[in-house]
Order: structure tokens, then C-alpha cells, then sequence
């Protein structure tokens, strides 16, 4: 089943680097593919870690607490929002490019920017001009994230038609457990280069960006495409009329945009991300909030590595039982069961359940986790696997605009009926509610999602000359 049977592609590729000269030889096994993935996923995770940093660098010149000059939360807070915006806007529109040039290229280039991103960020800390980590981490760090996350996702595809799902989760698990190993190596490190005169943040950068950018460019090596019609052995496509909506066809990324299927899968990866990430970021708060002087903040830091655990987790489980069940009855897992978890969990909190309210969250996060790594399959069974790297990466707005919406959401409503005279306690009810009306309404337009009209499908020549 993991073997090529076919020979590769041309020898006399023009550069090591050309998307000719990743074609796999035969005899070549497919399952050597995730772990390069992973070799990259693993680093770029570490973007859900760089809250470590947020409280050192407030004491860069201070070094044992916060001078006069020193940067505040709020400016520092910037650098994280950067980057992932970047990722968003690197992933649409270098998804041509992407498809163009091959995965080779795009994930070295991803290990440059990622790597080279700290760099910059480790001088902006040296001279203390924060318009440095911005560019450095922000710019160019968000430009590797981007890069890094789509390129091995499409490439997996095509190695997996048979297990889409399983293949894209083992990938994207390790954008979800990079923090893990990230946050306490970050810490370790700051810890060993803290000194009298420094923090230890900029030493940190460089051996945490030197150490990224090997990980990555070995993974970007190792990676290897399947030649053209290549399929695994004793597999025989599914057919279109099938009940979890798998074509045989391919629409072109362009095409893609003029389809309301793309709209409706945004729609469904924004509603179900904007359900999850804004409660990612407020667990240690809302815990603590919702059961006062019961849960200890160490306690709340143990349900913080719970959720990410759930998190990580979520993204192999449930895309793996997507290629079961179908990508669209996932979704519908997603939607339905989260609404109604959401719904229940003020009736937790109020009548101190700890139990059943973080049993309820675990579950909530690991479809938040699973939404990711089951999204990039939905795409490619509605799309064709020709141009599914690129049209992923148009997605991944989805995953920007969420970033923003989750947050505000969580944050403000909450803000607003504190100031309001209501007991913090009971300030997340309303908020946890409008999720599941989102969660209803994710439902909806996952229920709209239908097979791609045939206009849009890419003729055989089309095929060719595209590639």
C-alpha cells in the first residue's frame, strides 16, 4: 500500500530545489512524508507558545521588573496578532506560487522566514526596538507560518487519498503539540542565559531560530510529491455519487473562488475556530472566575494544559474518523454536539460541577482542533487534490478573522457586563450562549455544502496545462 509502483518524474530537473526534483523514485515509501511534515508543524507550533515571552520582554531593561522604558503588555501583545495575520495573508496569496514551484521550495522558504524571523526579533531586543520584533517575528515569522502550514498539508493529500483525513491530522496535531515543547524549552533556555545585564529573550530567539530552521529545512528535504496519477496499491477511487461527497475532479484555485462551496466551508471553518479560540484564551481567567475561591490558579494552568491536550489530540482523532464518516458528518458532530455543550455549561458552573465543566471544554477544544486538520480533506474531496495547497491557503482567512472575532467576543461582552454590575461568575453566560447561535448557525451552512457543479471542473488538457 506505501510503495510507488510507478517510476518518477524527469531526472534532468533543472535545480534541487524545482518541484520536478521532489518526484519520488519508486520503491519510495509514502509513509516518510509525515514525519517531514511534522519536522516543520512541530516548529510553527511553537506561535501558541510565544506568551512565554510576553512577561520577559516587559523587563528587558529592567531586568527584575518593568522599567520606565520598557515595553508594555499591550505593545508587546501586537507581535502575536502580526503573525498571525501574516499567516493568513502568506498562506491566500502564495497559494499559486505554493502549487507552482512545490513543496521543497515553499517549506525552505517557510525555515528562512521562520528561522530568520527570530533573528531579526533577537536584534530588536539587543537594540530594544520593538518596530524589529514586529517585522522580525510579526512580518517576517507570520510570512514562515503561513508557508510552513499549507505546504506539507497538500502534499499529504496526495500521498493519502485513501486516508485524507488520518494524513492531514497527524500533520496539523503537530502545529497544536508544538506549545507543548516549545513553552518549557523557551522557558529552560531563558532561564539559562538570564544573567545580571540580561533577561535571556534575545539569546533564546537565536538558538530557538537556528534550532527551527534546521528542523524545518530537514523536513523540507525529506519531503517528496507522488508521480502524476500515482495511487495506492489495491485502491480504487471512490465514486462522486458516494455519501461523503469525494470527486474525482479538480477545480482550479481560482475557480474555487467562484464557487459557493469555498464560501460555505469559510463560513464553517470561522464559526467553528471563532467558537473555540476565544475561550482558548481566557481558560485560565474564566476557570478561576466561574468557580471563585474553589480553583487555584496553579489548578487553572492544569486545565490550560488539559485544553491543549484535548487540542492536539482532537486533530488526529477526529480527522481520522472523518475519513469514516465523512468530512460533512464531522462538521455536523462539530456543530451540533458543541452547541448543546456550550448551552450546558453555565448550568456547570452555577451549581459548581467542576467536573462536567471541564469534561465539557475538553470536548468543545478537541473539535476546535479538529475543525483545523479536517478542513484541508473536506477541501480536497470538494476540490480535487491538484490545487487543494493553494485553496487551503485561501481558507486560512477564515482562521485570521476568527482570530479576531473569538477574542472580542470573550473579551468585550464579558467587559461590558462586568461594568454592568454582573458577577463575574456569570459573566461568560451570555457570551457562551452567542456560541452556540454561531455553533447553529456553522450547522446550517455546513448543511448547504454540496457537490461542486460540473462547469467548474478542469478538463484533462486544463489539467496538464496548469501543471
Amino acid at each position: 500500500m506505501s510503495s510507488i509502483s510507478e517510476p518518477g518524474g524527469d531526472a534532468r530537473s533543472p535545480s534541487f530545489f524545482s518541484k520536478q526534483a521532489t518526484i519520488a523514485q519508486p520503491g519510495f515509501s509514502r509513509w516518510m512524508v509525515p514525519p517531514a511534515a511534522l519536522a516543520v508543524h512541530l516548529c510553527i507550533g511553537q506561535a501558541y507558545a510565544f506568551s512565554v515571552f510576553n512577561g520577559p520582554l516587559t523587563k528587558v531593561i529592567g531586568i527584575t521588573q518593568s522599567a520606565p522604558d520598557d515595553w508594555s503588555l499591550t505593545a508587546l501583545g501586537w507581535i502575536f496578532s502580526l503573525a498571525i495575520v501574516f499567516l493568513g495573508l502568506s498562506a491566500a496569496f502564495a497559494g499559486k506560487w505554493l502549487e507552482k514551484v512545490g513543496p521543497r521550495r515553499t517549506m525552505f522558504t517557510a525555515a528562512c522566514c521562520f528561522g530568520g524571523g527570530f533573528i531579526v526579533s533577537a536584534i530588536g531586543v539587543w537594540l530594544h526596538q520593538i518596530v524589529l520584533l514586529y517585522l522580525g517575528y510579526g512580518v517576517l515569522g507570520g510570512v514562515g507560518l503561513g508557508l510552513g502550514y499549507v505546504s506539507p498539508v497538500s502534499t499529504l493529500i496526495r500521498w493519502f487519498p485513501d486516508r485524507r483525513g488520518m494524513a492531514t491530522g497527524m500533520a496539523i496535531m503537530g502545529f497544536g503539540g508544538g506549545a507543548m515543547i516549545a513553552a518549557p524549552l523557551s522557558v529552560a533556555l531563558m532561564n539559562h542565559f538570564k544573567s545580571a545585564t540580561s533577561i535571556g529573550v534575545a539569546e533564546t530567539f537565536i538558538v530557538l531560530g537556528i534550532a527551527y530552521f534546521i528542523s524545518m529545512t530537514i523536513g523540507s528535504l525529506a519531503i517528496r510529491v507522488p508521480p502524476a496519477d500515482w495511487k495506492p496499491a489495491g485502491w480504487t477511487p471512490p465514486a462522486t455519487t458516494t455519501t461523503k461527497m469525494i470527486t474525482r475532479n479538480h477545480v482550479h484555485i481560482d475557480q474555487a473562488l467562484k464557487t459557493p462551496q469555498f464560501y460555505l466551508i469559510w463560513l464553517v471553518l470561522f464559526l467553528n475556530v471563532t467558537a473555540g479560540i476565544g475561550i482558548l484564551g481566557q481558560a485560565s481567567v474564566m476557570i478561576q472566575e466561574s468557580f471563585k475561591n474553589t480553583v487555584t490558579p496553579a489548578a487553572a494552568a492544569g486545565f490550560v494544559g488539559l485544553l491543549s491536550l484535548f487540542n492536539m489530540g482532537g486533530r488526529f482523532v477526529w480527522a481520522s474518523a472523518s475519513d469514516y464518516v465523512g468530512r460533512k458528518n464531522t462538521y455536523f458532530i462539530f456543530f451540533a454536539l458543541g452547541a448543546v455543550l456550550y448551552w450546558l455549561v453555565p448550568s456547570f458552573a452555577t451549581t459548581g460541577n467542576i467536573a462536567l465543566f471541564v469534561l465539557c471544554y475538553c470536548v468543545i477544544l478537541s473539535m476546535y482542533g479538529g475543525g483545523f486538520s479536517t478542513v484541508p480533506a473536506y477541501l480536497a474531496d470538494m476540490f480535487g487534490t491538484a490545487f487543494v495547497g493553494g485553496i487551503h491557503g485561501r481558507l486560512l482567512t477564515a482562521w485570521a478573522a476568527a482570530g479576531v472575532a473569538g477574542p472580542v467576543l470573550v473579551n468585550y461582552i464579558r467587559a461590558y457586563q462586568v461594568a454592568h454590575g454582573v458577577a463575574k461568575a456569570d459573566a461568560y453566560t451570555m457570551t457562551v450562549h452567542i456560541m452556540t447561535v454561531l455553533l447553529v448557525i456553522g450547522f446550517i451552512c455546513n448543511l448547504l455544502v454540496k457537490h461542486v457543479n460540473e462547469k467548474h471542473h478542469m478538463t484533462d488538457a486544463q489539467l496538464a496545462s496548469a501543471k
